[in-house]
């Protein structure tokens, strides 16, 4: 949570720029593998505890961009990740492929294989099963890592953002047969979406994952900032269970709470915003139990000026999401519903009057909730970004930019019928650089 900006540490040459990758940590080195721009990937190894000082390895890429004859290469050199299996260190490329049928380009990730990280031998297209991922998606910034006993890559697509493939490695093949698929940004990666991945194994069947997120007002060059840490883990070991992630906020986040605020037990009215007097901020934490009872809709509204010219609105629509027919158990109206996605939304269309900030449409991604299991948000405002995490199972981001000072407020709705708030904890939220 607390972090200290530090020199930088490698610098491009004989690349022209040095663009995203990843690292292996051994006993007594760490290994970077990085695309370095108009020349390929390349790998620079450390001793300093603060990582300050690099060795590249050859003093050229590794993996050459393009092949010594100028012939076609059957893979794309582009983001890499690094892992080691036995005595091999393997590599992934990400790019994409065209679509047997229409040409069309597809995500792809390229394996690669090096006895001393100097020497790399092009092996195959690493991913199976890959029925999940968009049209005109690409294996960018990718991270392959276990997880529970199955392994998880996690990538960016220069369309549709951050998002992660499920699966089983199968070592024997060197491949990734993939079973499910989880986005982390729902939409196009821009304005103000989730854009790449940064994730290493956390130690205990997880790993921690933190993004860069994109603006959404116009900025010269790169204008990013991150999203807090998260730490995915896998829900169980059931056919469900292996195939879903939790999403749950890691680091000490709790030592910047301040000011503490609660509210417990309180009705809210079908069709009635209760605006809350006492809670309101822009750097702020919400930890919210609600019962939806049988309100199709219930949302939390932040960054919300007195007069509401200003909102960003968060919003859950019970069961209204996909039906999960590994959940189907029959035609019956509650058993359908007891198999349906419910969905959560932040919704920018009104959270600026200034006129230069470009608003993104809402951002909806799917959540499951057991029929009787209330609703649990925890939301971070940070001035310029909204984090909503639901129930441990789901989380959803925007950039957001409130043009008024007094758009601190903060408001409940329940719709067509009455909700209760179970209990409602805010705090303040201190300067991480303080």
């Amino acid at each position: 949570i607390h972090w200290r900006d530090l020199p930088y540490a490698i610098y491009p040459n004989p690349e022209e720029c040095c663009y995203s990758g990843a690292t292996l940590v051994e006993e007594d080195r760490v290994i970077a593998i990085y695309h370095g721009t108009k020349v390929g990937n390349m790998v620079a190894v450390s001793h300093d505890p603060l990582l300050l000082n690099w060795e590249k390895l050859t003093g050229a890429p590794v993996i050459p961009i393009a092949s010594e004859d100028g012939s076609p290469l059957p893979y794309r050199v582009f983001d890499p990740c690094i892992w080691k299996k036995g005595d091999h260190y393997y590599a992934l490329s990400g790019g994409t492929l065209p679509h047997k049928a229409s040409g069309k380009r597809t995500r792809a990730n390229f394996l690669f294989r090096s006895p001393n990280l100097v020497d790399w031998d092009y092996l195959h297209p690493f991913v199976e099963d890959d029925i999940f991922t968009l049209v005109g998606d690409d294996g960018a910034c990718p991270y392959f890592w276990p997880i529970g006993d199955r392994h998880i890559l996690l990538f960016f697509s220069h369309m549709s953002g951050g998002q992660a493939l499920l699966g089983d490695y199968d070592t024997e093949r060197d491949k990734f047969v993939v079973t499910s698929q989880h986005d982390f940004n729902f939409g196009a990666f821009g304005p103000g979406g989730v854009h790449a991945p940064s994730a290493t194994p956390d130690g205990k069947g997880g790993v921690y994952v933190i993004f860069n997120m994109n603006p959404a007002k116009p900025t010269e060059g790169w204008n990013q900032i991150m999203t807090l840490p998260r730490r995915l883990t896998l829900q169980g070991t059931d056919k469900i269970g292996r195939d879903t992630l939790l999403v749950e906020p890691a680091g000490d986040v709790e030592s910047l709470r301040s000011e503490h605020r609660q509210i417990t037990d309180m009705v809210l009215p079908a069709n009635q915003e209760i605006v809350l007097g006492s809670i309101r901020g822009n750097a702020i934490e919400l930890l919210a139990e609600i019962e939806t009872n049988d309100a199709p809709l219930v949302e939390l509204n932040v960054l919300r000026s007195p007069g509401k010219e200003e909102f960003t609105r968060i919003a859950f629509y019970r069961e209204r999401g996909f039906r999960d027919w590994e959940r189907y158990q029959g035609w019956q109206r509650d058993k359908l519903a007891a198999a349906t996605d419910s969905l959560i939304s932040i919704d920018s269309s009104y959270s600026s009057l200034s006129p230069d900030v470009r608003s993104r449409a809402p951002e909806t991604g799917p959540v499951f909730l057991e029929r009787d299991e209330p609703l649990r948000l925890r939301v971070f405002v940070d001035r310029s970004v909204v984090e909503v995490f639901v129930n441990g199972r789901q989380c959803v981001a925007m950039r957001v930019y409130p043009d008024r000072e007094d758009s601190v407020g903060v408001s409940l709705r329940s719709q067509g019928q009455e909700a209760r708030v179970v209990s409602l904890d805010a705090w303040q939220m201190e300067n991480i650089y303080a």
